[in-house]
C-alpha cells in the first residue's frame, strides 16, 4: 500500500511539473508574441534620374537611371512608426517632371492604400520618423498628422524656418506639422528606450538629416540610410551629391555610420537603390 501511495504521490508530482512546464512554455509564447518587432517596406513612388552624375559628380555624365522611393512601417509593442513618406499620393503612374526636367517622379501604388492592404489606418501611427525632408520623404507626411514628428533640431530649424524652399524643403508637404506635435531631437534618439529602434544623427545631405538602426529579433541589425547613400556604387566609392547641404559634413556622417554598421554586425538598406530593394520583401510580408 505505501509503495502505490508513493507512486501515486511521484506520479502527482511529474503531472504537476509538466502543468507548469507547459504553463511556462505557453507565457513564453505569449510574451515572444507580445515582444515581437514587425517591419514592414512599402513602395512609395518611381524616380527616374535623367543625369546620374549629379549624385556623383563627373562620373557617369549623362547617363540616366532608375531610383526607387521606400517608406517603413515599425510596429512595436509600445506603438507604430512611419519612417519617411515618399512621393504624394496624388502622383499617378504617368508622373511628372521635376527640377526643370532632372527628375521623373511618378506612384504606383499609394501609401494610404498599402496601409489598408494590412489594417492600419494612418491616425493610428504614434510615431513619424522623416531622415530629411526634401519631398520624396515627406510626400504623404499630412496624412500622418496625429502622430509626434521625431525631428533634429536643425531640420527643424530649416523646414520650419523661413528659408526652407532654400534647402530644397516644401512646406506644403508637412503642414499639419509644427512645434506642437513634434519632439525635436539633439542627436541620437531611442525611439522605445529599448535599443531597437534608434534614430541616428546623420547630418550632411541636409542640415539635419537622420538614419534609423532597428534590432530586429529574427532577421537582424538593419540600418535605414535615408539619403546617405541614394545607390550601392556611390557606397562602394564614397561619394555624394553635389547638390547636398555640406559635403564635408555628409563625409563625416558616412565614416561614423560605416564605424556603427560594421560594430553591429547590420545589414545597410538603401533607401532609393532599386536593385538592391529588389531583393527586398514588401508589405503585405514582413520582417521579424
Amino acid at each position: 500500500m505505501k509503495g502505490r501511495q508513493s507512486r501515486i504521490g511521484t506520479v502527482a508530482r511529474l503531472a504537476t511539473l509538466a502543468v507548469a512546464a507547459l504553463t511556462s512554455a505557453c507565457t513564453g509564447m505569449m510574451n515572444t508574441k507580445e515582444d515581437a518587432i514587425k517591419l514592414y517596406v512599402f513602395d512609395c513612388g518611381n524616380i527616374l534620374s535623367r543625369d546620374v552624375s549629379m549624385f556623383s559628380p563627373g562620373v557617369d555624365e549623362g547617363q540616366s537611371k532608375q531610383l526607387t522611393d521606400s517608406c517603413y512601417l515599425i510596429r512595436h509593442p509600445k506603438g507604430d512608426m512611419i519612417w519617411d513618406t515618399g512621393l504624394s499620393d496624388q502622383l499617378t503612374p504617368e508622373g511628372v517632371d521635376a527640377w526643370d526636367g532632372a527628375f521623373h517622379l511618378s506612384v504606383s501604388h499609394p501609401l494610404q492604400s498599402q496601409l489598408k492592404e494590412i489594417g492600419v489606418e494612418p491616425e493610428e501611427i504614434e510615431y513619424l520618423g522623416i531622415s530629411h525632408f526634401h519631398g520624396d520623404h515627406t510626400g504623404n507626411a499630412n496624412l500622418f498628422n496625429k502622430a509626434t514628428l521625431l525631428i533634429q533640431q536643425q531640420e527643424f530649424d530649416a523646414a520650419f524656418g523661413p528659408d526652407a524652399n532654400k534647402f530644397g524643403f516644401n512646406p506644403d508637404s508637412y503642414s499639419n506639422f509644427g512645434q506642437p506635435n513634434s519632439k525635436i531631437l539633439q542627436g541620437d534618439y531611442d525611439v522605445f528606450g529599448d535599443g531597437r529602434v534608434v534614430i541616428k544623427q546623420a547630418v550632411g545631405h541636409t542640415p539635419g538629416h537622420q538614419v534609423l538602426f532597428l534590432d530586429m529579433p529574427q532577421s537582424g541589425p538593419i540600418l535605414l540610410s535615408g539619403d546617405l547613400y541614394h545607390f550601392t556604387k556611390n557606397r562602394t566609392y564614397r561619394r555624394v551629391p553635389s547638390f547636398n547641404f555640406n559635403q564635408e559634413q555628409s563625409f563625416q556622417s558616412i565614416d561614423k555610420i560605416e564605424k556603427f554598421v560594421k560594430e553591429k554586425g547590420a545589414e545597410l538598406w538603401i533607401q532609393h537603390d532599386l536593385e538592391q530593394n529588389q531583393k527586398i520583401k514588401h508589405a503585405p510580408e514582413y520582417y521579424l
